[in-house]
């Protein structure tokens, strides 16, 4: 989705394609943060501490 709104943008110059790239880039890059965050385990988890 992110290549085609890209590939919109640059054919027509919209500004309005350009902010939902952008806002489809920050909602991509949320969450794979999240995605991140749940599979490794915590540093400070309460079982690490003895």
């Amino acid at each position: 989705m992110i290549d085609l709104t890209w590939k919109l943008f640059s054919q027509t110059g919209n500004i309005e394609t350009y902010l939902l790239l952008k806002e489809l880039e920050k909602e991509s890059d949320t969450r794979e943060l999240e995605l991140l965050e749940r599979s490794e385990p915590s540093t400070f988890s309460s079982k690490n501490m003895r």
